[in-house]
């Protein structure tokens, strides 16, 4: 990969996109930095010559704004080596409780915006000469719906394209995610003190949250420069608390269908 890197980020405005933006720019890699209000960035902006930093207005829910982006940088820079999709929203409720409008809302962003992101950077990184790119998928938190079509796209991609895709699990990050994120109505039905959701409306100060988001993008960049990035990055101790408990629940079902010989 070419060197200095370029970037696209999404959800530049805060966040891990800000922080990401923020250390690229510091080891000298260009930016396509994209959000929704560029002015946001004014402070930036000043900071750094054109011929490093471009600041775009993006809307990842709008898949023509996505195109956009991706030309107009490409036209800056002459070509985009790495994109991290980073943008995303979040409302705090019950499954059950949360509106029907409320979730397609969030899943026009978190999904069909993530998903087209993902498309447009597969097209851009062939047109690179050399042909290739990295692709980084992270938000504050991971949406699973996302994340199981990025395993079936990387599944797709050819070996000769040079393109490689590491999802990133952040876990627990000192972000403003989910100060902006709405508390919804809780579900009349669901009053136990002892329910997760009961818990956090009473006591928001439940969820620790103590990352260092600085120090964890410091970490992507450096996934940007390995030559085999890894598939999946999870870089909270919590993260990787939490798939092990899966893995070893997953195992243990496992072992227990087989002795009871549920297996055909």
């Amino acid at each position: 990969m070419a060197s200095p890197k370029v970037w696209l980020i999404t959800g530049s405005s805060s966040g891990f996109g800000l922080y990401m933006t923020r250390v690229a720019l510091s080891h000298g890699d260009k930016v396509i930095a994209t959000l929704r209000k560029p002015s946001v960035l004014d402070s930036l902006a000043s900071e750094y010559p054109s011929s490093q930093l471009l600041i775009l207005p993006l809307d990842v829910s709008k898949p023509d704004q996505i195109e956009a982006a991706f030309a107009k940088g490409k036209e800056a820079f002459g070509r985009i080596d790495v994109v991290y999709n980073n943008a995303g929203v979040l409302a705090v409720g019950e499954v059950e409780g949360t509106p029907e409008q409320v979730a397609r809302d969030i899943f026009e962003v978190n999904f069909w915006g993530a998903s087209n992101v993902n498309r447009t950077a597969m097209k851009y990184f062939r047109l690179n000469q050399p042909i290739g790119g990295l692709l980084l998928l992270g938000w504050d938190i991971l949406v699973l719906p996302i994340e199981g079509v990025t395993e079936a796209l990387k599944a797709e991609i050819d070996p000769n394209w040079n393109i490689k895709v590491t999802i990133i699990e952040p876990g627990p990050f000192v972000t403003n995610i989910l100060g902006k994120a709405p508390m919804l109505p809780g579900h009349p039905a669901y009053i136990s003190k002892s329910l997760p959701s009961v818990a956090l409306r009473d006591n928001p100060d439940l969820i620790v949250i103590d990352g260092d988001a600085e120090k964890a993008s410091e970490a992507f960049w450096k996934i940007s420069n390995l030559e085999n990035p890894p598939e999946r990055f999870l870089i909270h101790r919590k993260t990787a608390q939490s798939a092990r408990k899966k893995v070893q629940e997953l195992t243990q079902a496992l072992d227990e269908a087989l002795v009871e010989g549920i297996y055909i």
